[in-house]
């Protein structure tokens, strides 16, 4: 989408995305390598109860959806950074997660007219509706001025 078709108040919806057990365990083994994430049996008998995948493998599916169906072919070209990040539940292998991105604010920036700049939330949940990913980025999009 390009930065003109977004608009404060508007909300997307996006997924489901399947949790991948095997990419549960080659994500947590590369880049998170917590036993919860990396061992099935002791995951099992440890507070979670069960296997959860990685925070940061759940922001990484959270992304895959923005870029695919809100990013790509824009003029986005980064990001300063997250106003915050809560991983409220976890995530499993087999969930299906659906993610919901509301525009909070858009605007050019008055500095530089050819800055957009959209702050947004991304609220990811679960197959049972329960919030697993909470957060609020900042994107920036390079617009032609004339």
């Amino acid at each position: 989408m390009k930065f003109a078709e977004l608009s404060t108040g508007q909300r997307i919806v996006m997924g489901p995305v399947t949790v991948d057990r095997e990419e549960v365990f080659e994500f947590a083994a590369k880049y998170d390598p917590q036993w919860f994430h990396t061992d099935a049996e002791r995951a099992a008998a440890g507070p979670w109860g069960g296997l959860i995948a990685s925070g940061w493998h759940t922001c990484g599916l959270a992304m895959a959806l923005v870029v695919k169906h809100i990013l790509e072919g824009s003029e986005t070209f980064g990001s300063p950074g997250l106003s915050y990040l809560k991983w409220l539940n976890p995530v499993r292998p087999g969930d299906q997660l659906m993610l919901e991105v509301e525009v909070l604010e858009k605007r050019v920036s008055s500095s530089k007219p050819d800055l957009g700049i959209v702050r947004w939330r991304w609220v990811m949940s679960n197959q049972d509706g329960a919030a697993v990913l909470d957060v609020e980025a900042t994107s920036l999009f390079r617009l032609q001025t004339t």
